[in-house]
């Protein structure tokens, strides 16, 4: 089943819920597939790579704003993107473990002769291709790091 359609169900669902925070994250999501199926080029549907792609972002720019509201003392805010965070969570894939990131690391460096520091870029970008949706792009920088120090 595609995200677009267990988004439809879940948002029904939060509707007869009554569930606010359900009903805006969905929305915001269902909002940001329609952007996406709608721009010049687009196919008209994701692949699964790309709804991982997309929650991952959401997910990265509501951890972003959660950061900053914590540090601005707004709880407020906080709370909110907390709740969102929590929605987006439910229909990401599972995320990879630090060891299981460090394993394939170790793999695309081997593969690519890859394994100096002046080579973190390139690693990142063969790493973040592979990984797409299994972690996010800090979780495999900081594994890289320790891996080529």
């Amino acid at each position: 089943m595609s995200l677009e359609v267990n988004i439809q169900e879940a948002l029904k669902t939060a509707m007869k819920a009554k569930d606010a925070a359900g009903m805006r994250t969905l929305r915001a999501i269902k909002t940001a597939i329609t952007v996406q199926n709608t721009e010049k080029g687009a196919s008209g549907t994701l692949s699964k790579e790309q709804e991982d792609k997309l929650l991952q972002k959401m997910m990265k720019q509501r951890k972003d704003a959660l950061e900053i509201y914590l540090k601005e003392n707004r709880s407020d805010l906080a709370v909110i993107e907390q709740e969102e965070i929590a929605v987006i969570e439910n229909f990401m894939p599972k995320q990879m473990s630090k060891e299981d990131v460090a394993l394939e690391l170790k793999a695309i460096m081997d593969e690519s002769g890859l394994n100096t520091q002046k080579d973190m870029g390139p690693l990142m970008g063969l790493a973040n291709k592979k990984l797409a949706g299994k972690s996010d792009g800090k979780t495999i920088a900081a594994v890289l790091k320790s891996l080529l120090q």
